[in-house]
């Protein structure tokens, strides 16, 4: 039997994976896992499903530790260690990526303030400038000198940076207001929040005693994203906002096969056996030679922004045209010996 956390939110997959476990006769529970007595609860099943979320303030302070802690005693769980114990930390991806010789975006980590100013004096800018958590390109600047990133070092090696920045939420809310992709009541809360954040960014507290930068790469005005689960791999093709290098987020979405160059898809498909992940979203963008560069990864996705892909690669590259239930591969997955 298979344990499905419980939750409301519509952007978590586990409404998902319910919908195909009861037309498919799998069965399964709800389980409530900040439960004091989960371990208990889950004697009688063979397997825990679990989308937790990086702003859910309860997620964040052990989701981790109770999957984990599962899958080490023998159960099966999604997502498992290799799919999940980066998720939401940027950093964490620098030293993995990098350790298995995956072509990434290049970047910079410092721990030291002096270490750091030494790098500005001597490096290029523009530098793109990223907290380790954060979606929907929340977090994320575009440096453009090295006054403004000095200015960065004072704060990460002084105060700290807020896990929520309030005014760029109002902005982005507005924008998204604008475009007719939310409400005026959205706009709203973001002026609220101002006064009162997000429970999680008190969680998370602010970040600071580290600085991390991404190279620029010019001339993208979009970026590519690829899913991979169990040998099959979908992917969007995400516009940048106007005026902006920043695509993740943007709502600009195209769904069109011809819009995604398939050296996207076989270089996923080689980092997933490399990762040894259940499923991995890939966030791509093209270098000054043509050639994809990997700019981070997440196992998690919000899931309406793929119901309109019109098909699927399998390993070998073969396209299979037509809908397809991505969740029903998750549980699919963890029925597997």
């Amino acid at each position: 039997m298979i344990a499905i956390h419980d939750n409301n939110s519509p952007v978590l997959f586990h409404f998902r994976w319910i919908d195909y476990c009861q037309k498919n006769n799998i069965p399964f529970k709800l389980v409530n896992c900040y439960a004091t007595d989960i371990v208990h609860q889950l004697k009688d099943c063979t397997a825990l499903m679990w989308h937790y979320h990086q702003a859910e303030p309860s997620d964040i302070v052990m989701a981790k530790s109770l999957l984990f802690s599962m899958e080490q005693s023998g159960m099966k769980v999604f997502p498992d260690f290799n799919t999940a114990w980066h998720f939401d930390d940027k950093v964490g991806q620098k030293y993995l990526l990098e350790a298995l010789e995956i072509d990434i975006v290049k970047t910079w980590v410092f721990y030291s303030e002096k270490v750091a100013l030494e790098w500005i004096a001597h490096t290029t800018f523009p530098k793109v400038f990223k907290l380790r958590g954060g979606a929907g390109s929340q977090n994320v600047q575009l440096i453009h000198s090295a006054a403004q990133a000095k200015k960065l070092v004072d704060k990460a090696f002084g105060k700290g940076f807020p896990a929520y920045d309030g005014w760029e939420s109002i902005q982005e809310r507005y924008r998204r207001w604008r475009l007719g992709k939310t409400d005026a009541f959205d706009v709203v809360k973001g002026f609220v929040r101002l006064v009162k954040p997000p429970r999680y960014a008190s969680v998370i507290g602010n970040e600071m005693n580290y600085l991390y930068f991404q190279e620029f790469i010019a001339n993208n005005d979009s970026d590519i994203r690829i899913v991979i689960i169990d040998g099959k791999a979908f992917g969007i093709k995400r516009m940048n906002r106007k005026d902006d290098f920043r695509a993740s987020g943007s709502g600009f979405i195209i769904y069109d096969k011809d819009a995604i160059d398939e050296r996207f898809v076989k270089v996923s498909f080689e980092y997933q056996k490399k990762l040894k992940a259940q499923c991995i979203a890939y966030d791509y963008v093209l270098d000054e030679n043509n050639q994809p560069l990997l700019i981070e990864i997440s196992y998690g996705f919000a899931n309406a922004g793929y119901d309109d892909c019109p098909g699927y690669w399998d390993e070998q590259l073969v396209w299979h045209e037509g809908k397809f239930n991505p969740y029903g591969w998750m549980v699919d997955l963890i029925l597997k010996n």
